[in-house]
């Protein structure tokens, strides 16, 4: 397929899909700003342990900068889905979709792992739970879980889309008969 056979079938691409790209890719944004901030924010003390603050673990901080990248990411991905030349490197948002929602997936887990050991401890290592002390401090931080998740799901469907637009360029292999005797 020739350079402008893919331009062309880029912008003839399904208007639907391409608002829900961008639909997707805005709302993001304030998802992800409201992940750091109710992460950023997120401190209690305690008169008995002292405080606890989202610098004081690390996967929060890991949190915290992947949802800044993701909003800048988002941001950039919504205006350049409307400039012609990017509109014609599908790949481009496809490969960077796919870093994206992998990187949400591992700082998701990284503080799924912090609640669920602020919620039971561990009693091999004689950790007790923590957010009988510090419940203000757990209960922001499901919060901002819950919308981490739901900035994941958006990027699964995003990368979804940029897939098939990659993919829908190609012809589906061709298997001739005899392949297919062979095949089973």
């Amino acid at each position: 397929m020739s350079t402008n056979n893919i331009a062309e079938s880029s912008n003839t691409q399904n208007p639907i899909l391409k608002l829900l790209d961008c639909s997707l890719r805005v709302s993001v944004i304030p998802l992800s700003v409201a992940t750091i901030w109710l992460t950023v924010t997120n401190k209690q003390d305690n008169s008995i342990y002292g405080d606890v603050k989202f610098n004081n673990l690390l996967g929060l901080k890991y949190m915290v900068c992947t949802s800044a990248i993701c909003a800048a990411y988002a941001l950039f991905a919504a205006v350049a889905s409307w400039i012609r030349y990017f509109v014609t490197k599908a790949w481009l948002f496809f490969v960077s979709d796919q870093i994206v929602a992998y990187l949400m997936v591992t700082s998701g887990a990284a503080v799924m792992e912090i609640l669920y050991l602020a919620y039971n401890g561990d009693q091999k290592i004689t950790w007790s739970e923590a957010c009988s002390s510090y419940g203000k401090f757990c209960n922001k931080m499901k919060v901002a879980l819950i919308l981490h998740a739901l900035v994941l799901c958006c990027f699964i469907i995003l990368a979804l889309i940029s897939a098939s637009r990659v993919f829908s360029k190609f012809d589906p292999p061709f298997f001739s008969k005899q392949d297919n005797e062979e095949r089973t």
